[in-house]
């Protein structure tokens, strides 16, 4: 079977991004003009103004010290790494963010960061709020110049969607960059934590997993041990495009009990031939497209009426900003596939 790795992303090493802008509201140092205090300094020095002053003058001066060094702010990082390993530090909370992929303009709306966006990519169309943000070129054809011209002091790029010489011009500009590849179901809880923590929504962030997670947990309990369904999941027809089990889609289909007829594709995405397809004979084929309706090639499976997958009318389509995005929404997309498995299963007997 020949297979061709579409999207090849760019292997990350990890780096640090660090700017100089003071962090309020965090983890402060005892510090008061240039002299550094420590905290024990601190209370030494109370303790003699209290015990040594003749006046009460003097105890409220030192009350007033103690407040000075307790409230003055200090430089505290915020250090994230993301999904490639990479580590990225920021001294505050980016407040000019541009999003180079759809999912990642959905990871950071449900993480509380939405209005910080100031410029996204075509297609990045949820929430609705989303389509006012000003474009920035295509995920694979970027507008560097309108990049630039926006001065952000985030970017949210996509490995395997952004050309790699994209990316590296774009860190040639010294514009910070945040990594995000979400591969498994998990993995997405886990970037809307980091992206809060990164955007100083700590606490929106967590509430959003959170609820992700549970979702996540039933359908999980719902479809455990069910019997196994062979799946194709066709991307495309010409050339006709599919997911590995590593792709975010392969483990939505482990999620509902399937078994991807191409799990075992080196790459996230990958080119197969027909050929291929009607030997591994699946049960299920599900596709999903690059629009909200129903592709008309989907029932192009029907030329070849030995085909499991025809003869039992088995041919589903699924919205494809459901399942092809790795944002909170394929959990919608992963509930219609898990139905779709389901009904095979009793149409084939199976319970």
């Amino acid at each position: 079977m020949k297979t061709q790795n579409l999207f090849t992303a760019e292997d990350a090493e990890d780096t640090e991004v660090l700017f100089n802008t003071p962090l309020r509201g965090e983890k402060r140092k005892y510090v008061t003009k240039s002299r550094h205090i420590t905290p024990s300094g601190a209370a030494n020095r109370i303790r003699s103004w209290f015990y040594s002053a003749s006046s009460a003058s003097s105890a409220v001066h030192a009350f007033l010290f103690f407040w000075a060094i307790a409230f003055t702010p200090a430089h505290a990082d915020i250090t994230v790494r993301d999904d490639t390993g990479q580590i990225l530090r920021l001294a505050a909370p980016p407040r000019r963010i541009v999003s180079l992929a759809p999912h990642a303009t959905e990871l950071l709306f449900e993480a509380g960061a939405g209005s910080r966006i100031v410029g996204a990519v075509s297609y990045s169309d949820y929430p609705e709020e989303a389509r006012r943000i000003p474009r920035v070129g295509g995920y694979r054809a970027l507008d560097m110049e309108a990049i630039a011209a926006l001065k952000p002091d985030l970017i949210v790029a996509w490995p395997s969607g952004n050309t790699p010489a994209q990316v590296e011009k774009l860190k040639q500009l010294g514009l910070p960059i945040y990594l995000s590849e979400p591969k498994r179901i998990t993995d997405i809880a886990s970037a809307l934590e980091r992206l809060g923590e990164l955007t100083g929504n700590t606490g929106a962030a967590q509430q959003a997993a959170a609820r992700f997670n549970r979702q996540h947990a039933a359908l999980r309990a719902a479809y455990t041990g069910r019997p196994p369904v062979r799946v194709f999941y066709q991307i495309w027809n010409s050339p006709l495009i599919t997911v590995s089990g590593e792709q975010i889609i392969g483990d939505a289909i482990r999620l509902c009990g399937g078994e991807n007829i191409f799990a075992s594709l080196p790459a996230l995405t990958a080119t197969v031939s027909l050929e291929a397809v009607l030997q591994a004979n699946p049960e299920v084929i599900v596709a999903s497209g690059m629009a909200a309706q129903r592709p008309a090639w989907l029932d192009d499976w029907k030329r070849w009426p030995r085909l499991r997958a025809a003869m039992n009318n088995q041919l589903h389509f699924i919205p494809a900003d459901w399942i092809n995005r790795a944002s909170p929404r394929l959990l919608q997309g992963a509930e219609r596939l898990c139905g779709i498995l389901d009904g095979a299963r009793k149409g084939n007997g199976a319970q």
